[in-house]
């Protein structure tokens, strides 16, 4: 698993790549941690290079959820591959988190909030 952090105004971007599971949601949970101890507001989860994510994976975004929502704040998914996707929408994940096409519109979300 490869991450790459970037800060966009008040938005930490994660671009993921390769596999979240429970050895790799250890280092996406330390990346979230770290965004919001820098007073990032939302959170932009890029999707395009992860291959595969397990419930452990999903479970980093989950626990962060509630205290992101209390600072007023969103988390974004853009960019899902198709098989992320379907998980996240078997877990029915896609009813409680922003899941948009591209960064832009995740952007866009974001600041409407």
């Amino acid at each position: 698993m490869k991450i790459k952090s970037e800060n966009i105004e008040n938005i930490g971007v994660l671009r993921l790549e390769g596999e979240l599971d429970a050895s790799t949601a250890i280092d996406v949970d330390k990346a979230i941690k770290l965004h919001l101890e820098k007073g990032k507001k939302h959170l932009i989860i890029d999707g395009a290079k992860l291959d595969y994510i397990s419930s452990a994976g999903i479970g980093v975004f989950v626990a962060y959820l509630e205290a992101v929502q209390e600072n007023n704040g969103k988390i974004a998914f853009c960019a899902l591959t198709p098989s992320v996707l379907s998980v996240f929408q078997m877990l029915g994940i896609d009813q409680i988190m922003t899941i948009v096409d591209d960064e832009q519109s995740a952007k866009t979300n974001l600041f409407e909030s």
